[in-house]
């Protein structure tokens, strides 16, 4: 789950924007001009911003290069517009902009750009700091590491503990034929559960997307764009007519 400020003067696409991102799990805080965003910056850094460019006090641009000029463009910031040419997109690339996106926006293109984005703040955060270490006598040899654990394996299911998670000592957990390492990010634990948790009730169900909807309280539409998401593939669980 990231928080995901969305900057921009029209109610409806600040409305359907909200939306779209809250059924993917996010949080998300709401600007229509400027000086909102500036405050909610203030407040803290968001793990993203989508920012337009054409607002009534300040444009996006401008803001960008306030953010930059103050040392606050730490986060991964995607602008967006419906009447931008190319040469506002080059430059508000060149100030710091990860992304550009032109309205109407497609779905597809907006949770990639987002999923992008938020790759590239996890990789950043990630990044180790250099710094000199201090000199010492000796320093002993490093233990081998491991090899790191797969996101998620097939595992024999324990008897009568289907649908339970049981955490066990190493640092996983056991749920429907599979296992989850606790050693993940957040964001990639999440991912995995939830493909777990859909594929076995597609299994369940018979690949009704259906029932399936009414099972996860989720709209279908929104249940085939999170299946998408995780690379679920209804067909593949059981599912024998699309429509059903």
């Amino acid at each position: 789950m990231a928080n995901i400020l969305v900057v921009d003067d029209e109610m409806g696409i600040r409305e359907l924007l909200s939306e779209i991102l809250g059924d993917e799990g996010h949080v998300v805080q709401l600007a229509e001009n400027a000086q909102q965003a500036r405050t909610a910056r203030q407040q803290g850094a968001p793990d993203l911003v989508l920012l337009d460019i054409w607002m009534p006090d300040t444009d996006g641009v401008t803001l960008l290069k306030e953010w930059q000029r103050d040392g606050l463009l730490s986060m991964p910031v995607i602008m967006m517009s419906g009447h931008a040419t190319i040469d506002t997109a080059v430059e508000a690339t060149r100030i710091g902009a990860l992304n550009f996106l032109e309205k109407p926006i497609a779905l597809q293109k907006l949770l990639k750009a987002v999923q992008q984005g938020l790759t590239r703040a996890q990789e950043v955060a990630r990044a180790p700091a250099i710094a000199p270490r201090p000199a010492v006598a000796s320093v002993p040899a490093p233990e081998p590491s491991m090899p790191s654990a797969p996101m998620y394996a097939a595992q024999p299911p324990a008897s009568g503990a289907i649908g339970i998670a049981r955490p066990i000592s190493n640092g996983e957990a056991h749920a429907h034929g599979y296992t989850l390492s606790f050693d993940l990010p957040l964001r990639e634990a999440r991912d995995a559960f939830e493909r777990m948790y859909f594929e076995h009730h597609l299994g369940r169900e018979g690949g009704s997307m259906t029932r399936v909807a009414e099972k996860t309280g989720l709209e279908r539409t929104h249940l085939y764009r999170k299946l998408k998401q995780l690379g679920v593939e209804p067909g593949k669980l059981g599912k024998k007519n699309v429509g059903q």
